[in-house]
């Protein structure tokens, strides 16, 4: 399978099949969602309208995890099998995962101030989160500052691997240490603690955030696919140039 995307023709008619459909249900989802949860969804019974700001929240931490995730996946098909694809891949997932983190940071310091009385608490889910956003900005520095891009994919790739072990810390923190933040309303044994009416908007969100991850993953390989094309053509015109022979030129002079 992994030889079938290596090919970059595939790979472009699958993603033009793809994306449209993506970036549809990421507007439904995003849109539908937090519409549903920030203007029809009923207020929480504890914690009132403040718990609408998990309907922002709670996707975007999702996705941060997911993103790595996908990530650490990519990297090591990269680095183990020399996918050129999983590398772009990769790379184009990481400023994303960094920005569906940062979300989550933010959003959860806005309602952690009037649940918690502070913005921010050294808490085993935040901390184990804010690593993670430090693990997207080493990454992409490696990719951006060493300029052998072939060592610094390679290095980025172990990088985003050893990175893996704090997902499952992210995941269960809240069940291993004693903290603030609430265990999850989601994925737990007994199926969902959420109310259906705030659940399906939460879950429409969701789904909204992840299509837009994977149809922004695929906008960004196609460019890079695109330059490197580009790249490569002018590559073999300038090659083409120099070893093409000048004509001699005549002498007209009159002496």
């Amino acid at each position: 399978m992994f030889s079938f995307f290596a090919n970059p023709e595939r790979f472009q008619s699958l993603a033009k099949w793809l994306g449209p459909p993506l970036a549809v249900l990421a507007i439904v989802g995003i849109v539908g969602g937090l519409g549903a949860g920030l203007f029809l969804a009923p207020e929480d019974y504890q914690q009132g309208d403040a718990a609408r700001m998990l309907y922002v929240h709670v996707p975007a931490a999702w996705l941060a995890s997911f993103s790595y995730g996908f990530l650490a996946i990519a990297s090591f098909i990269s680095f183990v099998w020399r996918h050129n694809l999983a590398d772009s891949a990769a790379e184009a997932a990481a400023p994303l995962g960094l920005g569906f983190t940062f979300l989550a940071l933010f959003t959860g310091a806005l309602w952690g101030k009037p649940m918690w009385g502070a913005y921010w608490v050294w808490d085993a889910r935040l901390t184990s989160m804010l690593v993670l956003l430090f693990l997207f900005l080493g990454y992409m520095t490696i990719r951006s500052v060493m300029p052998d891009k072939v060592r610094a994919a390679r290095l980025g790739a172990i990088v985003a691997m050893v990175g893996a072990i704090n997902l499952p810390i992210i995941k269960f923190s809240v069940d291993w240490w004693s903290t603030l933040h609430q265990p999850s309303s989601l994925l737990r044994a007994g199926g969902p603690a959420i109310e259906n009416t705030m659940l399906w908007p939460l879950l429409a969100a969701i789904l909204g955030y992840t299509a837009l991850f994977g149809w922004l993953v695929l906008v960004q390989m196609q460019t890079e696919l695109d330059v490197r094309k580009i790249n490569r053509i002018q590559r073999l015109h300038i090659g083409t140039r120099l070893s093409r022979p000048e004509a001699p030129q005549k002498d007209i002079s009159n002496g």
